[in-house]
């Protein structure tokens, strides 16, 4: 029978998974290609934490374990077959139209082109990229959040980075020596004597 304890836990779990899902939406429709699919995966990662809230709740970054669940929830999802496809893109404004207001139909668009080079790669470059990239987290503690190695990290970043270029038309950026001497994530590399 469930006593007050287990209120009080339920309620903490609440309050902090709802603080956190405005960030966990955004992230999803990034991994999932879409609101809909974003949407059922956040509700999926909500089920399983509250199975076991008290592991969410003592974990000393919680948005960082609740991104790892959505992580896995993404890729089984993935790996189903049931990944919805993208809407059509909307087209872009008239010519006229760029001085002024459109009502955020800009931001639409672009919100549309990122999730369809976010979708043409696999979920863990995509983890990388959203965690290093948009989130700001530094390879190791992406490799901390996702449960693997700092180096998977960094090549499926590096992998997905050449990808988005490949598909943006771009060549890769030559690398600069104060990069192959520090490695590109800023840590000193190791050299080999």
């Amino acid at each position: 029978m469930p006593g007050p304890q287990c209120d009080d836990l339920r309620s903490s779990f609440d309050s902090v998974f709802c603080a956190l899902l405005p960030r966990l939406y955004r992230r999803a429709a990034l991994l999932a290609g879409g609101s809909d699919a974003a949407e059922d995966a956040v509700h999926e990662v909500y089920l399983k934490l509250a199975a076991r809230p008290q592991r969410f709740l003592a974990h000393p970054e919680p948005y960082a374990y609740a991104f790892a669940a959505l992580v896995s929830q993404v890729r089984d999802s993935y790996r189903r077959g049931r990944r919805q496809v993208l809407v059509a893109d909307p087209g872009h404004p008239a010519d006229g139209a760029g001085t002024c207001w459109d009502g955020g139909f800009a931001e639409r668009a672009s919100q549309l082109e990122a999730l369809s080079l976010l979708g043409r790669l696999t979920v863990r470059q995509a983890a990388a990229v959203i965690l290093v990239d948009l989130d700001g987290y530094t390879i190791d503690q992406a490799a901390g959040i996702l449960g693997t190695h700092r180096g998977t990290v960094s090549r499926s970043r590096a992998r997905a980075l050449d990808k988005l270029r490949g598909c943006l038309g771009e060549r890769p950026a030559p690398a600069r020596p104060a990069d192959i001497a520090e490695g590109q994530d800023g840590h000193a590399s190791q050299g080999t004597a």
